[in-house]
C-alpha cells in the first residue's frame, strides 16, 4: 500500500522532467550564439605588417620657432585638441608643469639657443600613401609651420613633400611627393562597420625611434575631443609621440582612422589613444585633393540640444532633435527657418541632436537643396534649403554696428523664478553693446540658491523670448510664466543671450 500510494507522485514528476530538460535545452540554445560568433586572438599580425608596411612612412619636418621658456612640452596653438587637453591636465592637478600633454605631436624641440630665441625645430610624425602618385595623408599639426618635410619609406627611400591641403578642423593634412614610380599604397575603408573590440593594429614613428608597430582593440567608438567634426576611435593600441598621422589597420589592411592623440598624465601611452574615424578622413582628403581645401555644407542657423526640461516645457514626447536658437542673415533664413524650430530630420535623416545634425549638414555638398522637416508650434513642418558654405560664412566679417547716445532711465525690477529683471532701456542697450533694435528684458541679479543659477544664468544676460514668445516688459515675462502654469506645464522656456550668443533654458515654474 505504501508503494501504491508513492505511484501517483512518482508519475507526477515526469512531466516536471520533462519541463526541467526543455528548460535547461532552451538555455543552452540561447547562449549557444554567443559562444559561436567570438573570435579568439589572431595567431600573429606579421603577414599584414608585411601587406601594408611599404605604404606607412616617417615624416620629419623641420621650422623656425621661438624657444619655450618653460621647459615642458606644449599643444600647437591653434590645435583642436588644445583645450581638451588643458583641461585634462588641469583635472590631474599637473597644470603646464612637467607631465606630458595628450596631443600625440612630433618628437623633440631640436637643438638651438638658449630660451627666448628663435631656433631651428626638427619635429617627428607619420603618415602613409593612400595613392600610387604619391598622396600622403597625416595630421596638420605634424607640418604645421613646417618649411621643409621629408618623407621616409620603409625600404629607407626618402623625398621631400608639398602640402596640398590642410584642414585644422578635423587636424587632417594632405601631402604630395613626386615618385618615379608607382607606389604602394593603403585604402580606406568604412569605419561604420567597425566595432568594440574589433582588433587593430597601429603602426608609426613613436618618440623617433622609427618604424613600429602595436596591436589592440577599438575600447569604444564615436568619441568626441572638442572639435565639431569628431568622430574618433578609442584603441588601446600603444600609440606614442611622433605616432601622429599614422594609421589605424583593420585585420584586412585597410585603414579605419588616422593616430592623432592620447590621453596621457605623463606623456606616454597608457592604453587611451584616438584614430580619427576614416569616413570623416576620406570625405576631407576628397576635398582637399580636389580642391586644395574643405567645402562644408552650411545651413546658417544656431542650434543646441533639446534636454527633457525643455521637452517637457513644450509638450513634447521625448527629448530629441536640434533647437535653433537664432537664424542670422543665410540660407535658413531664407529658407523660413526660424528661431524655436525644431529639427527633426534633414535630408531624410532622422536628427537626435546637435552633433549629428552637425555632421550630417558638414557632409552635404554645397549648393545641394534638401528637405529640413522642423517642429513648429508642435506640429511638423517641411522646408527647402538650399545649402550654402560654411567655410564662406565662418571668414565673412560681421559689421560693427553703430551705437546711438541714449538718455539715462529710471528702471522698473522685478523678481522672477530666482531673476531680478529690469527692462533694456537704451542706456542698457548702449552699455551691453547691443545693436539698435534689440529688445528684452535684462537679467541684473540672479539668486545663487535658484534653479536659474544652476543652469548657468546670470547678471547681464538678456531675456528675449518666454514660452516661444518675444518679450520686452517684466509684465510679459510673467504672463508668458502663468500662461505655462494654466497649461499645466512644469516649466518654461526662455530664450536669453549671452555676448550675441542664443541659448534656450528651461525653468521649473512650481
Amino acid at each position: 500500500m505504501l508503494m501504491k500510494s508513492l505511484e501517483p507522485t512518482a508519475r507526477a514528476a515526469q512531466p516536471l522532467r520533462a519541463v526541467l530538460a526543455v528548460a535547461v535545452g532552451l538555455a543552452l540554445a540561447l547562449a549557444q550564439p554567443i559562444v559561436a560568433t567570438a573570435k579568439g586572438a589572431p595567431d600573429g599580425f606579421a603577414d599584414l605588417v608585411s601587406k601594408v608596411s611599404p605604404a606607412v612612412v616617417d615624416i620629419t619636418t623641420m621650422s623656425t620657432v621661438a624657444a619655450s621658456t618653460d621647459g615642458g612640452p606644449s599643444v600647437p596653438p591653434g590645435s583642436p585638441f588644445e583645450q581638451f587637453f588643458h583641461n585634462f591636465m588641469d583635472q590631474q592637478g599637473q597644470g603646464n608643469g612637467d607631465q606630458g600633454n595628450g596631443q600625440d605631436q612630433g618628437q623633440g624641440p631640436g637643438n638651438g639657443p638658449g630660451p627666448g630665441a628663435a631656433q631651428r625645430s626638427e619635429a617627428l610624425g607619420s603618415g602613409f600613401v593612400i595613392s600610387p602618385d604619391g598622396y600622403i595623408v597625416t595630421n596638420n599639426h605634424v607640418i604645421d609651420g613646417a618649411d621643409d618635410i621629408q618623407i621616409e619609406f620603409f625600404n629607407g627611400d626618402k623625398k621631400k613633400a608639398k602640402v596640398v591641403g590642410v584642414d585644422k578642423a578635423t587636424d587632417i593634412a594632405l601631402l604630395k611627393i613626386t615618385a618615379d614610380k608607382p607606389l604602394p599604397y593603403v585604402q580606406f575603408c568604412d569605419s561604420d562597420k567597425m566595432r568594440v573590440g574589433d582588433w587593430v593594429l597601429a603602426m608609426g614613428n613613436p618618440l623617433g625611434q622609427g618604424f613600429s608597430v602595436s596591436a589592440g582593440i577599438i575600447s569604444a567608438r564615436g568619441r568626441t575631443l572638442e572639435g565639431s567634426f569628431d568622430d574618433f576611435f578609442q584603441t588601446d593600441a600603444a600609440i606614442n609621440r611622433g605616432n601622429s598621422g599614422g594609421p589605424l589597420f583593420d585585420m584586412d589592411g585597410a585603414v579605419i582612422g588616422v593616430n592623432t592623440a592620447i590621453l596621457s598624465p605623463n606623456g606616454g601611452s597608457i592604453g587611451i589613444g584616438f584614430s580619427m574615424a576614416s569616413n570623416v578622413v576620406s570625405k576631407v582628403v576628397d576635398q582637399l585633393r580636389q580642391y586644395g581645401e574643405t567645402r562644408r555644407g552650411w545651413l546658417g542657423v544656431r542650434i543646441q540640444d533639446v534636454t527633457p526640461d525643455m521637452a517637457d516645457a513644450l509638450g513634447l514626447p521625448k527629448a530629441a532633435g536640434a533647437m535653433i536658437t537664432d537664424v542670422p542673415k543665410g540660407p535658413g533664413a531664407e529658407a523660413g527657418l526660424k528661431s524655436g524650430d525644431i529639427i527633426t530630420s534633414f535630408d531624410g535623416n532622422d536628427v537626435p541632436d546637435t552633433r549629428e545634425l552637425v555632421r550630417q549638414v558638414a557632409n552635404t555638398e554645397v549648393g545641394k537643396k534638401v528637405d529640413v522637416v522642423v517642429l513648429r508650434d508642435g506640429k511638423p513642418m517641411t522646408l527647402a534649403v538650399t545649402l550654402g558654405r560654411r567655410e564662406t560664412a565662418e571668414s565673412a566679417a560681421a559689421a560693427p554696428s553703430e551705437q546711438k547716445p541714449a538718455q539715462p532711465a529710471k528702471p522698473e525690477v522685478a523678481q522672477v523664478l530666482g531673476l531680478k529683471l529690469t527692462p533694456l532701456t537704451r542706456v542698457l542697450r548702449d552699455k551691453m553693446g547691443l545693436a539698435a533694435g534689440t529688445d528684452g528684458v535684462v537679467i541684473t541679479d540672479v539668486d545663487q540658491t535658484s534653479e536659474a543659477f544652476t543652469k548657468g544664468l546670470r547678471a547681464g544676460d538678456l531675456i528675449t523670448e518666454v514660452g516661444q514668445q518675444k518679450v520686452t516688459t517684466i509684465g510679459e515675462v510673467q504672463d508668458r510664466i502663468q500662461e505655462a502654469k494654466d497649461a499645466g506645464r512644469k516649466s518654461v522656456l526662455l530664450l536669453i543671450r549671452r555676448d550675441g550668443e542664443p541659448r534656450f533654458v528651461a525653468l521649473s515654474v512650481n
